[in-house]
């Protein structure tokens, strides 16, 4: 029977790992906190541009080529029958609920708000009042250049208020109310803890419902289309998850760290807990792994027993599989892995068989591994929740091919249009964006060529396709809660081949359908075709783009891939109450 890993939101991953530090580090400032601000600026920007052409690319649609299609066209009419729904006490009321999203109005609670976290009576919430005042900023910046680059005309009936020069598209009241008092139903649920969780829930749910309040508003007195305020609505939302995404999941927050912060904390915690015997050693990649990052693995450790670990670094030429042997050679009894999935799969393919555990702290584009695994994307609370609990078997898959040393892989191998999509993403894009960075690449990656594909399961005989893309899966999740091979699990002792050839419009929307929400048992128009193997031999007609765990690797025509049981053993949290 294999071995079945619990099904968990990982302990932990709520709170803040890090809270006893010394009184010196109190009085110095905000707890481990990094200065990362270019990276928080680089990220904000590109995410911005893109957010700011998606908006554009809309507002040229509706006005262009789709303003006679419905429901465009049918806008007027929504708009006159607000029109004849007006009374005195209407007009008062939305007066006042228009005003809720004026500029004046949007500026002073949001000055206010971040003020009394700055001055908070225990610690200045800095991170909460960047991310508030980030997310309405941006929403302000894209606004304007929405209303330049869109020239839209306001609705042809009697309006209630003076018109501003701007467009009508975007409904700008709608935005800034999204920003701020969405931004606050986010703070609310995340960190007003104290409430309880009842009265968080009913007081964001009346902060997100201001926002449709002022749309409503808008359109009921002439201001804007029904798309200009649901434009206003996705401006102010994607503000906010530009801003999560780097304020308030990441590190990069511009507040000064303790110059004795670091040193004081471990010293406590060396205190507090009893040493774990053996050697630790991090392999870290030194691209993406910051001096901060560190910092927070090597308090994580000392908090765990595991005191003195030794940090590797890795290298163009190495990526983990040298440093992850020498560990090995020199009696390491933990390896811990921060980095990608590339990274991860370079040491996990040198701890193969080994027995030595191995702890992953993802910091890297992708991570699914680690997503697969119910961990944290945070690296410093991964470790933290892995460090709880112990080892479990994991299985990995042994890949050889044309051109293809042989060598084991944790996620994915494939062929054809996944590889693609690798090859044309920049390492500097995906590390200023992230995983969305795929995006962006995959308009150039779509244009892959079919090919003819033989495939041979468990030693049978052929079966015969073709494909735009072919993938060997160990484990099944994606980014975005989206699934590739539902099915898989890194501890079945299968692989998953997954087969995919879209055809026209319908063809790519069946395919996105099954990603999204699971494939059908009987797939139609190029929606996927999976099967379950222990071997499975990929025979290509043309020479295709091949991956390995997200990093390209040689263009070649086969891919033999089989199931390692249990081939490495990965520290994870075991269930507990608050899973």
């Amino acid at each position: 029977m294999p071995t079945v890993l619990p099904d968990r939101s990982v302990p932990g991953s709520g709170r803040r790992p890090y809270r006893r530090l010394s009184a010196a580090s109190r009085a110095g400032g905000p707890p481990l906190l990094t200065t990362g601000v270019a990276s928080a600026t680089v990220r904000v920007a590109a995410l911005t541009a893109c957010q700011a052409a998606l908006l554009v690319g809309l507002g040229l649609l509706i006005t262009g080529p789709a303003r006679h299609l419905w429901p465009i066209a049918a806008e007027d009419g929504v708009n006159r029958g607000f029109e004849h729904l007006r009374t005195g006490t209407f007009d008062t009321v939305t007066s006042w609920g228009s005003g809720a999203g004026n500029t004046l109005t949007v500026i002073a609670i949001t000055l206010a708000v971040c003020g009394a976290l700055v001055v908070g009576p225990v610690l200045p919430r800095w991170r909460e009042a960047f991310f508030l005042a980030v997310g309405v900023s941006l929403q302000a910046l894209v606004f304007l250049a929405i209303t330049s680059a869109v020239d839209r005309d306001r609705p042809e009936v009697h309006r209630l208020d003076d018109s501003p020069p701007t467009s009508s598209y975007t409904s700008g009241h709608t935005g800034a109310a999204t920003a701020l008092y969405g931004g606050l139903a986010v703070l609310v649920l995340t960190r007003a803890r104290r409430l309880g969780r009842p009265w968080r829930i009913a007081v964001a749910v009346l902060l997100l419902l201001i926002p449709l309040a002022v749309g409503t508003c808008r359109l009921y007195r002439g201001m804007h289309h029904p798309t200009d305020v649901a434009g206003g609505i996705l401006n102010g939302a994607l503000s906010l998850l530009v801003a999560g995404r780097t304020l308030l999941s990441g590190d990069a927050v511009p507040a000064p760290l303790p110059e004795n912060a670091v040193d004081a904390s471990v010293a406590e915690a060396r205190k507090d807990v009893e040493p774990v015997p053996g050697a630790t050693v991090v392999i870290v990649n030194p691209v993406s792994v910051t001096a901060s990052d560190r910092d927070r693995l090597r308090l994580v450790l000392e908090r765990h027993g595991r005191t003195a670990p030794r940090f590797a670094e890795t290298t163009a030429d190495d990526p983990g599989h040298g440093q992850a042997s020498r560990a090995v050679a020199g009696g390491a009894a933990l390896v811990v892995v921060c980095g990608g999935d590339g990274t991860v799969r370079a040491v996990a393919d040198a701890l193969a068989g080994t027995g030595v555990p191995l702890a992953v702290a993802p910091h890297g584009t992708g991570n699914l591994l680690a997503r697969n695994l119910g961990l944290p994307m945070d690296p410093a609370r991964a470790l933290d929740a892995a460090l709880g609990g112990s080892p479990h078997p994991v299985d990995l898959g042994h890949i050889e091919g044309d051109g293809l040393p042989p060598g084991h892989f944790c996620v994915m191998a494939g062929a054809g249009l996944d590889a693609a999509l690798m090859e044309r993403t920049p390492e500097r894009v995906k590390s200023a964006l992230g995983w969305p960075a795929y995006a962006l690449a995959s308009v150039r990656a779509l244009r892959t060529a079919r090919t003819r594909l033989s495939l041979r399961l468990d030693g049978d005989g052929p079966v015969h396709r073709t494909v735009r893309m072919a993938v060997v899966a160990n484990v099944g999740r994606l980014q975005g809660g989206a699934s590739l091979a539902p099915a898989a699990r890194p501890d079945d002792g299968l692989l998953h081949v997954v087969l995919l050839d879209p055809r026209g419009l319908r063809g790519w929307a069946s395919v996105v359908a099954a990603i999204l929400r699971g494939p059908s048992r009987h797939p139609r128009h190029g929606g996927p075709e999976i099967f379950a193997c222990r071997h499975a031999e990929l025979t290509l007609h043309t020479p295709s783009p091949r991956e390995i765990d997200g990093d390209p690797v040689a263009a070649g025509r086969r891919i033999s891939a089989r199931v390692v049981r249990g081939g490495v053993h990965v520290l994870l949290p075991d269930p507990g109450e608050e899973a």
